[in-house]
């Protein structure tokens, strides 16, 4: 911590650091506990697009974690965010249980392509009118564009194959707005008082977790869990400031070593 400010939160990962659909990661929840007991914040950052904040925050507490739905920052809201600020009218390539994060919108005669895990709407058919709307002038703005995502039955392809098919198709570049974008860590930052140098991230995506953080200013945290693949750690740079089994390790090392 040399050079550092005293740590006064963490951000934390959901699907794949402290669950895989419906088991959690063993463990987790104890740890969770423990790290609440410190004198940190606490915030889950996401980036599934696959349910709305309502569903993902009853998911988990059937899994017995102790979450508050203003703890959890999602890409569906910062992607919401950006859709007001411009007026725009989507057309949202979600999953049908994410479609109630965007009420209220005017979705007649869109004007924007939202594109986020999908795989009812990956179709031809789909896909074609979305080309044919960015092509007419219409921005494309990917929620994320994660290459692919842990299932209880393997690792599954994520929506950034589709939106880069979309850019290749059209010579057009998406406006992100998950992780690992800056904006995502110093929005979910913003209300917690803290600056990027006084926070750390825990994660199971070794570029959109934690690089993505340490290239905001935070230090990250890769669990071997989730979507982790042997040799990760060594795909960004700077490496992670600690690469670990699981979540429970990851928080022992802050209580240790970080507080």
């Amino acid at each position: 911590m040399a050079g550092r400010r005293a740590l006064k939160a963490v951000l934390i990962d959901l699907s794949g650091t402290l669950h895989i659909e419906d088991s959690a990661v063993p463990g987790a929840q104890d740890a969770l506990k423990r790290l609440r007991q410190a004198a940190v914040a606490v915030k889950f950052v996401t980036n599934t697009t696959k349910e709305s904040k309502r569903n993902l925050l009853e998911r988990l507490q059937r899994l017995n974690f102790d979450v508050q739905e203003k703890e959890i920052f999602t890409s569906l809201s910062a992607a919401r965010s950006l859709l007001e600020q411009k007026q725009l009218r989507p057309l949202l390539l979600v999953e049908d249980s994410a479609l109630e994060d965007f009420t209220g919108f005017n979705t007649s005669e869109p004007n924007a392509v939202v594109i986020g895990l999908a795989p009812d709407h990956f179709n031809y058919q789909t896909l074609n009118n979305a080309f044919r709307m960015i092509l007419d002038g219409a921005p494309l703005i990917a929620i994320h564009k994660a290459r692919y995502y842990k299932r209880k039955d393997g690792l599954a392809l994520g929506p950034g194959p589709f939106v880069t098919g979309l850019e290749f198709a059209t010579d057009c570049k998406a406006t992100v707005v998950g992780k690992p974008e800056k904006t995502f860590f110093t929005q979910a930052l913003s209300d917690l008082g803290c600056s990027p140098g006084e926070a750390v991230m825990i994660g199971d995506d070794a570029r959109d977790d934690v690089g993505g953080a340490q290239d905001a200013g935070m230090l990250g945290i890769l669990v071997r869990t989730g979507k982790y693949r042997q040799g990760d750690e060594n795909k960004i740079s700077p490496p992670p400031h600690l690469t670990c089994d699981s979540f429970p390790d990851a928080v022992d090392h802050i209580l240790q070593n970080l507080l």
